[in-house]
């Protein structure tokens, strides 16, 4: 203990690393579940507008710091998890204690840990998603204009700008001037406008996402069922938007730096719809990193609830506590975004929230004790035998119909309390010293506070003056011997 103290950077090293490995895994399996997602969108957009390989990982380069903002909290919450998990499993967590090594001695590499990816995470939202953004926007608008470009030729029909359709006669290639121009504009109306001018050139602007044709010396001709109009012009100016089709089109809000959001949603007025989705934003790219240092955090407690003769429970709750942070987040941007809340509180409110129940849950686990209190597990484990248990029970009844073979062995290794219980298929037993009563894992007895005391078999349990459960005692010659009562159990 004292050369611990003196040189912890060995239990450092390796908590380290367990934490990192399924990090890193997490991390890659993730990225590649979103990746596979956007894939059929880019791949949509790269086929119609005939993209080289290079632009498409441009491109989609370009859209990766968005994904990271939300991967990145996931891996580094399922890292942890999955490690301590482990840890936990293979008894080392066990080890550590009975030599003397609390588990704040665990909390500063992982503190480490957590503030380089918070910190990672915060670079990644307060500067690359501004700098991402202003790229796509630039790619995507010189994709679409070279398209465009490329359409139009001399003496051929152009349909590459939708529903406008542009006939030119000459190019001067080098001024880029048309001459003798055609344009049958279908937008909006059932008959096309047809508009013949001598002249035209097109002009371009990227803070718009747009194309301006402008015609000069022409008749604009516009049929109808009744009247038909004709309007003979000296200059005529058609605003066609670029649009990105599949693509997502570039969020001019995202575009903006930090100081920018503040100064334009100060110019437009906070207390206005524009400047609120503003504040909005400035507040998430802030929010989000501090969420992923919590929810790292809080993978320590979650991970150890696994153990010898313990289901890995870690893994889904850090899902759904996933799953319910977003919810949380989402739902506080939203009543934001409609002024419904204070931005900076309701922005903040889920974060709140979850570093007091980090907190709490450390709290529990460093005292040995269950995350929630056994009164609510009890009531938990009562709503659940209530609702989903028979739910459950009635899909297996179905599954055994179509595969009762197969679905059979499976639920018989699932359910260890349907098996006899023997000293190698139960795992660690546990014993109450007040009473000198031995457990099984699937008692519910097992979890209590006087069960600490711990044995590799039965065997050895008897030999220390220990009995046998009648709630989990298995088919043995061994004599089960009475389960504490409440008020035994409870001191």
């Amino acid at each position: 203990m004292k050369a611990l103290t003196r040189n912890p950077f060995l239990l450092y090293s390796y908590l380290s690393t367990e934490m990192l490995a399924p990090f890193f895994a997490s991390f890659l399996i993730m990225n590649g579940v979103f990746f596979l997602v956007k894939l059929i969108p880019f791949l949509n957009f790269a086929l119609d507008l005939n993209i080289s390989f290079t632009d498409f990982v441009r491109m989609f380069s370009y859209m990766l710091p968005n994904m990271l903002l939300y991967t990145i909290p996931m891996a580094a919450m399922m890292g942890v998890i999955i490690g301590f998990s482990r840890l936990s499993s293979d008894m080392e967590i066990l080890a550590l204690k009975a030599s003397g090594i609390s588990i704040y001695w665990i909390l500063p590499p992982l503190f480490t840990i957590a503030l380089i990816i918070t910190l990672a995470t915060t670079y990644i939202s307060t500067k690359l998603i501004p700098v991402s953004e202003i790229a796509m926007k630039q790619l995507t608008y010189q994709l679409l204009k070279e398209k465009i470009d490329k359409g139009i030729k001399e003496y051929q029909f152009t349909e590459a700008l939708g529903d406008l359709v542009v006939h030119v006669g000459e190019i001067d290639k080098k001024t880029g001037q048309w001459k003798n121009v055609w344009v049958s504009d279908m937008r909006g109306q059932k008959n096309p406008a047809i508009t013949m001018a001598s002249t035209g050139r097109m002009f371009s602007n990227l803070d718009e996402m747009n194309i301006t044709i402008l015609l000069e010396n022409g008749s604009l001709h516009r049929p109808d069922d009744k009247d038909s109009q004709i309007v003979n012009f000296e200059r005529y100016i058609i605003n066609i938007p670029l649009k990105p089709g599949s693509q997502p089109k570039p969020n001019e809000r995202k575009s903006l730096g930090m100081i920018q959001l503040l100064e334009r949603s100060e110019e437009i007025g906070q207390d206005t719809e524009d400047g609120r989705e503003l504040l909005t934003e400035f507040h998430k790219r802030l929010v989000l990193p501090f969420g992923c240092l919590i929810l790292t955090i809080l993978g320590l407690p979650l991970g150890l609830q696994a153990g010898p003769g313990k289901r890995a429970t870690g893994i889904p709750y850090g899902l759904a506590v996933f799953v319910l942070y977003y919810v949380l987040f989402t739902l506080g941007r939203t009543l934001a975004d409609d002024g419904l809340a204070p931005v900076a509180f309701i922005m903040w409110l889920p974060n709140v929230i979850f570093l007091f129940i980090a907190l709490y849950a450390i709290h529990r686990v460093t005292n040995e004790k269950t995350i929630l209190p056994e009164r609510l597990l009890f009531i938990l484990n009562n709503i659940y035998s209530l609702t989903l248990k028979p739910l459950v029970a009635l899909l297996m009844k179905i599954l055994q119909r179509f595969s009762p073979s197969k679905i059979g062995i499976q639920s018989q290794q699932a359910d260890p309390a349907s098996q006899p219980a023997t000293d190698a298929g139960t795992g660690m037993i546990r014993g109450d010293v007040s009473v000198k009563i031995y457990h099984y894992p699937q008692c519910s007895l097992y979890e209590t506070k006087n069960c600490s005391t711990t044995f590799l078999s039965a065997d050895l349990a008897e030999e220390s003056g220990f009995k046998s459960c009648t709630l989990c005692a298995p088919k043995t010659n061994r004599s089960p011997a009475a389960p504490p009562s409440a008020t035994n159990s409870d001191k």
